[in-house]
Parts: structure tokens; C-alpha cells; sequence
């Protein structure tokens, strides 16, 4: 037997399509025939797997578990709950790997799979290489088991673990992902006072869509945190990994700027350790780590990326632009929102009480939203090293970490290309509107003289 996958549903940190046209059952069982075969192959024959809340979920559970158990692994069902509940399972149950079935952010006719095998991300090659051995039937066979584990609880109790925080009134918008029960049970076992919107766990998403770095998104939690007068609201993704705040003013408090309150605690606990950012990240934070003592990093943009470099420099905290907070001080390393939230909680107590002060203290910068726009997908890393070499040879200042991130006297700004998609992505920042001018000016420039220009927005 053999199986082709869509090749635009093997991504670089996942597998994701729209189930019935790039993605189906048939997906589903060779990923199982061909995770579990490496992970007999590594040793341990075991693989946890939990679900969203989507309509196609249980229908690919099905499918997967089957794959898995045919070649000879046996299957540990956590059922349904967001991603970071599936990577907690597979970290302390006595299991080889897991594969969440997860939509993540994207709309209600899209599913995949986020995996993860032996404590470790598993992305790039590694899902190249589940469509190779799918398509040449390089499988083992056995007969595994299936049995059902309840991790809700003791994932919660887990968020909890060492919480030293005070008594806040927030409030926290699950979007109707699979967040929502653990924010529930989470919450009632928090001081305080919470306000909670849309906990219903909704495959439909009828009142936004669950991607907390999209202002409009964020819209009803302002109105919450203003209405009844909150301390700050909180909100998670479809599948709970990425986080997005707001202040008690209702303004929304980025990534960087969340990092940049979150690292202040544990710069305190690992004096002198390494803060990773992506390169999207803005240089007040890289600013802030060193100030506190610590070692900024800045690395490329991607969950997976973040995760291995994370490993690599043994660094206790990282973040993205997009929301991905990654503890490993206290916790295991992956990217969890709703434990960011518990820690921001904890930072806040610990610096003074107030978030809409401590947002009301960072340094003043303005900067452009991500722009993200089309480009022919044979064009887009060969537009970002024609950019680079024309820099090179004008002298200019460039980190090369992740495309091009050129520093100026106005500021920076940043083109590189999606990992994931036909797509350059830009982004500056600079202390006034005049420079930040200048700024996308320079990036139109170097766009023009490898001819192409900044189209309609591209959506994620």
C-alpha cells in the first residue's frame, strides 16, 4: 500500500489542508502508518492524541488512530482540548510521541496535524519525510491498542503549579476554540474575578475568528475589559498555543511587548540567561533583555524553529510576534497560552500590580502591522537574496538571521519570506512617522528593483 499526500498540505511546522479537497481520511491513516512507524522504529511504541473542536476532528481521529494502531502502536486518546494539552500529555505520560488533530487559527473548513516525537518538535524534513514514506509504503505492521486517558485536570493543575500571583479582575476570550473548557476550570480555580466570552467550544466561530493577532479580533474583549472595568483581558487561538492581551485600557499588548514583561521575572530567577525572539520582534525588547541582564537572541520566525533553538542555548523563556510564548523556566519548553496567562498573572503581582502601567512605561515606538503579499512561489527566496546582495554591496546594517532585518538611524525594517505560504513578509519600526516613512520607503525601493511591489494583503 502507498499514499500521496497534497504537497501543499506538508508544511514546515505541520500538515494542514481543507479536509474533502487537500486533506481527508486517507491522510489521516498514512500519517499514522507513518509517525508510528517511526516511532517503533525510535523505540517507543506509544503516541498520545488529542483533538480540537472541529467537525472534521473526530472523523481524522478515527482515521489516524487506525493508522497508528496498524503499525503496531498503541494509541493514548486525551480527547478534546487545545494543542499545549497534547503536548503536556505526551511530556508526562509514558508515551513515544502525539499528534494533535488541529485547525489551528484557520477557517472552519481547514484541519491538520501539530506533531511532536520524543520530547522534540517535529517539522520540516521530518513531515517531508512521513510523505516519502507514505508514498513508497515504507511501513511497519502490528496491532496496537487503544485506551483513553482524562488530562484536563491534571493539565490545569499543572497551570497552577507554584502560582504566586494576586487577585486580578480579568478578562479572557476563548474565541469557541478548544480552549474553552481548560480556561473555564482554569479560571474557577484562580483568585480574583473572571469574565469569560465564548468558552463554547464552536467549530463555526461564530463570533470571530480565533486569531488573537488580528485587531478586529480582539474587539469584544476591549469592550469586556472597558465595560466593566478590568484589570486586562487575555485571549487564545483556535487550538489555545498563541496568546493575545489587552491592557486595562483596552490596547492590545503585542507579543514582544508581553515577552518583555514576562522575561523581567525570569531574568530575575536565571541571571544573565537567553531570551529568544523572532525576527519580527521589536528592538525595544531586545533592548529591555539586555538592560535586565539577560542575552538576547533573535532567531528565525516559526513555532518548531523557536522550540530547537530553545534547546540549543538551554534559554528558560521565548516568544513570537504571533503569540507563541515558550516557557522552559518551570515548565517544558513548548509554546503555552494559556500558562503564559497564568504567568503573566504571576509577573504583573510581582512588578507593581498594574499591566496598563507597565504597557503605559515601554519605550515609544510606532511600527507598521506585518504586511504580507503575494509573490510567484518560484520568486520569493530568490526576491529576499536580491535584496540582500543590493544591501550587502550598499554597506548597510543587516541581520541575515531569517531574510533581511536592516537597522538605520530611523529604526529597521524586516523582509523575509513565509515558510508556509507564496508570501514575502515586511514589517519597520521607527521612533516617529516621518522615519517610519522612510523606512517602507526603503522597502518599496528594494522591492521595485526586483519587480515586484506591495500588493493587496495576503491573509495567513
Amino acid at each position: 500500500m502507498s499514499h500521496r499526500f497534497d504537497p501543499t498540505s506538508l508544511r514546515e511546522y505541520d500538515i494542514r489542508g481543507i479536509v474533502g479537497k487537500t486533506l481527508s481520511e486517507a491522510d489521516a491513516y498514512a500519517l499514522g502508518r507513518s509517525f508510528g512507524t517511526l516511532a517503533r522504529r525510535g523505540g517507543d511504541p506509544r503516541v498520545a492524541v488529542g483533538r480540537d473542536g472541529r467537525e472534521s476532528s473526530p472523523i481524522l481521529e478515527q482515521a489516524l488512530v487506525r493508522g497508528l494502531n496498524e503499525s503496531g502502536v498503541d494509541v493514548v486518546k486525551v480527547g478534546v482540548g487545545p494543542t499545549p494539552m497534547l503536548y503536556y500529555a505526551e511530556a508526562e505520560l509514558p508515551v513515544g510521541g502525539g499528534i494533535q488533530i488541529t485547525g489551528s487559527h484557520n477557517p472552519p473548513e481547514y484541519n491538520g496535524f501539530k506533531m511532536v516525537l520524543g520530547h522534540n518538535a517535529f517539522f520540516g524534513e521530518n513531515i517531508q519525510k512521513v510523505g516519502r514514506m507514505a508514498e513508497a509504503g515504507d511501513w511497519e505492521s502490528g496491532d496496537g491498542t487503544v485506551s483513553e486517558r482524562e488530562v484536563l485536570d491534571s493539565y490545569v493543575e499543572r497551570l497552577l503549579q507554584g502560582f504566586d500571583g494576586d487577585a486580578f479582575r480579568i478578562g479572557w476570550d476563548a474565541g469557541n476554540g478548544a480552549a474553552g473548557p481548560a480556561v473555564e476550570k482554569l479560571t474557577a480555580r484562580l483568585p480574583g474575578e473572571h469574565h469569560l466570552l465564548f468558552t463554547d467550544i464552536d467549530s463555526r466561530f461564530p463570533n470571530h475568528h480565533p486569531d488573537p493577532t488580528d485587531e478586529a479580533n480582539l474587539e469584544d474583549l476591549k469592550r469586556l475589559v472597558r465595560e466593566k472595568g478590568l484589570d486586562f483581558g487575555v485571549a487564545f487561538d483556535g487550538d489555545g498555543d498563541r496568546i493575545g492581551a489587552v491592557d486595562g485600557e483596552g490596547r492590545v499588548i503585542w507579543g514582544d511587548q508581553l515577552l518583555s514583561i514576562l522575561a523581567e521575572p525570569v531574568l530575575e530567577a536565571v541571571p544573565g540567561a537567553t531570551i529568544i525572539a523572532d525576527v519580527k520582534a521589536s528592538q525595544a525588547l531586545f533592548d529591555r533583555v539586555a538592560e535586565l541582564g539577560g542575552t538576547p537572541c533573535m532567531w528565525k520566525t516559526g513555532h518548531s524553529l523557536i522550540k530547537s533553538k530553545m534547546k540549543e542555548t538551554g534559554a528558560p523563556l521565548a516568544g513570537e510576534m504571533s503569540g507563541h510564548i515558550f516557557f522552559a523556566h518551570d515548565y517544558y519548553g513548548f509554546d503555552d497560552a494559556l500558562y503564559a496567562a497564568v504567568r503573566l498573572i504571576r509577573a504583573v503581582t510581582g512588578l507593581g500590580g498594574s499591566l496598563s502601567n507597565l504597557h503605559s512605561a515601554m519605550p515609544k515606538v510606532i511600527n507598521t502591522p506585518e504586511m504580507r503579499f503575494q509573490v510567484e512561489e518560484s520568486r520569493k527566496f530568490a526576491i529576499v537574496d536580491e535584496v540582500l546582495d543590493r544591501l550587502a554591496a550598499d554597506g548597510a546594517r543587516v541581520d541575515r538571521t531569517d531574510g533581511a532585518r536592516v537597522t538605520t538611524n530611523d529604526g529597521w525594517w524586516l523582509l523575509r519570506a513565509s515558510n508556509t505560504q507564496d508570501v514575502l513578509v515586511a514589517r519597520a519600526e521607527a521612533k516617529d512617522q516621518p522615519g517610519l516613512e522612510r523606512l517602507v520607503g526603503q522597502i518599496d525601493g528594494q522591492l521595485a528593483l526586483s519587480g515586484v511591489k506591495r500588493g493587496p494583503q495576503a491573509s495567513h
